[in-house]
């Protein structure tokens, strides 16, 4: 790959590290206690980053490491514990208790929430070097010992240019890092799971005390907590579907055919604030490195929220290649980044694995197919009616035991 001629100068710093998702910060943030100098470039906006609704649901363990490193005070204090979830079908209601098979709990945190608490942590507490609004970036000399990152500046137009001894890429699918590797270095593994769900943030209470999901025939529909306030639901939907074709009655009467049942609380109804079709499909990266580059969250991998795996995901690969970049730094030791990819993998492809069992539970009775769906049935009646099944998958569901 070619070097971009302005980039022959001095280092300008350890990492750079292109993209401020939870990913890119957290790696930033914890490089920066560490010690070790470190850049952040973000295309878009500090108030649209903090501003955009994603995901929600945080593993314990997750919360405990953010803990340790003084990154989850709003997070706890904020946040409330889920225990369990619960499956309706055919009119019957099975609550998995998660926790009490695992001894560990969801946090429901919106992902905005943590993404303004780690640009805090990081450019606010701790004086991390972080531009937004940057464009042109471009990745140079992947394959030698001092690559670089170009871009242009938002306020000045000028072109900049940061050498570095790594990079890590957090850009996400559309970013520029996974495109800047030799075609053939990477391959992406995709499955499409042929679905669509429609994604609903709506003004209303929570409904239950926990996630909830509908498995109809019309299609699943889902409740997922956000706040006192906002709730997020979602309803499977024809593939290509335009949120346009579903206004708010005709949300409000599928969501209550899909997962109201006579003995549990009515949905509590409110205005619509969000409304997107999401089509589900994950993939995998391998590897997660190229020379000086090491992927991390949605540019190494994504999957569909059928699971709440994704901010969970991205944040089990920040904190390996954080510890791989310190040990780096801290001990000459490059063991570790040479065998990020394949740990970082591991945990990757158990969620993946993960994600397509569930989805085989929740999408069996909406797939016009009997046997797909007395599958699902059954499968439904061992996580719930089996303690030994039960722990198997709630450890898997709650990320505990995801790393073999």
């Amino acid at each position: 790959m070619g070097r971009d001629p302005d980039a022959e100068r001095a280092v300008d710093t350890s990492v750079v590290i292109v993209g401020a998702g939870v990913a890119g910060l957290a790696i930033g943030r914890l490089l920066r206690t560490a010690g070790v100098d470190c850049v952040v470039l973000e295309t878009e906006s500090r108030q649209f980053i903090e501003q955009r609704p994603r995901a929600g649901f945080i593993e314990e363990w997750v919360v405990r490491a953010l803990e340790r490193h003084g990154l989850a005070d709003g997070l706890l204090a904020h946040s409330k514990p889920q225990s369990e979830c619960e499956f309706r079908l055919d009119g019957v209601r099975h609550v998995f208790r998660y926790a009490e098979l695992s001894g560990q709990h969801h946090y429901v945190y919106p992902q905005q929430l943590l993404v303004t608490d780690l640009v805090r942590a990081y450019a606010d507490d701790a004086g991390g070097p972080i531009h937004f609004g940057v464009t042109d970036v471009a990745l140079h000399g992947l394959d030698t010992e001092r690559p670089a990152v170009s871009y242009t500046a938002a306020e000045t137009r000028e072109r900049h240019v940061i050498t570095c001894d790594f990079i890590a890429g957090c850009d996400g699918a559309r970013g520029v890092s996974r495109q800047a590797v030799p075609e053939g270095a990477m391959q992406v593994i995709r499955h499409d799971l042929g679905i669509s769900w429609m994604a609903i943030l709506a003004k209303a209470p929570p409904s239950t005390t926990h996630a909830t999901f509908g498995l109809h025939p019309r299609g699943l529909g889902a409740f997922m907590h956000r706040s006192p306030e906002i709730s997020r639901y979602y309803l499977e939907v024809p593939p290509g579907d335009s949120p346009d074709n579903w206004p708010h009655e005709r949300v409000w009467r599928e969501l209550r055919e899909r997962l109201e049942v006579p003995d549990a609380p009515p949905l509590v109804e409110g205005e619509l604030l969000e409304k997107r079709v999401l089509d589900m499909h994950n993939y995998v990266v391998e590897p997660l490195s190229y020379g000086r580059l090491h992927l991390a969250g949605d540019s190494a991998h994504l999957l569909a929220p059928i699971g709440a795996k994704g901010m969970n995901s991205a944040l089990h690969d920040a904190f390996l290649l954080t510890d791989a970049l310190r040990a780096h730094y801290e001990q000459g030791d490059d063991s570790r980044l040479a065998g990020y990819s394949d740990d970082a993998l591991r945990r990757i492809w158990q969620y993946q694995e993960f994600n397509q069992w569930l989805s085989e539970v929740m999408h069996g009775p909406s797939s016009d197919d009997p046997f797909r769906a007395r599958v699902a049935a059954a499968r439904l009646r061992r996580m719930v009616g089996s303690e030994i099944s039960g722990a198997s998958l709630a450890g898997l569901y709650i990320g505990v035991d995801a790393d073999h």
